[in-house]
């Protein structure tokens, strides 16, 4: 068994934080939403893991994150340029937090699954938009 080269791990930590700012700061503010839904998509695949394997700490930390990114998602919106639109989507973010909370309370799977998916086609859909 070998040691672990705590000086290489760190660099590799430290490359990847400068990496994720980086992106960030150089995104386009459609980017940043895609960003944000990333992170919504691989908090709860996360979470869906933790379930899976019984650590209860860590499917309320990603369940947390994801929720935090939904606010902001939420907050984001536009409702004076956006109409029904940022009305709808403001729904089904609301929807999709509850529904969340939901699913850490009960640790179910199938919560996760429904909101993973839902969120999923709002990114498809907004994946299409900058491609047009």
């Amino acid at each position: 068994m070998s040691i672990p080269n705590y000086k290489a791990l760190n660099n590799i930590k430290q490359y990847a934080e400068t990496s994720i700012t980086t992106g960030v700061e150089d995104a386009t503010p459609h980017r940043l939403i895609q960003m944000l839904m990333e992170g919504v998509l691989t908090r709860i695949a996360s979470a869906k893991l933790a379930v899976k394997q019984g650590r209860i700490n860590k499917k309320g930390e990603d369940i947390g994150r994801a929720l935090s990114i939904i606010n902001g998602l939420r907050n984001c919106l536009d409702h004076e340029v956006g109409g029904d639109l940022a009305k709808n989507l403001d729904s089904l973010y609301e929807y999709m937090i509850y529904r969340l909370m939901e699913a850490n309370l009960k640790s179910d799977l199938d919560i996760l699954t429904e909101v993973h998916g839902l969120i999923g086609e709002i990114k498809t859909s907004w994946d299409a938009i900058g491609t047009s």
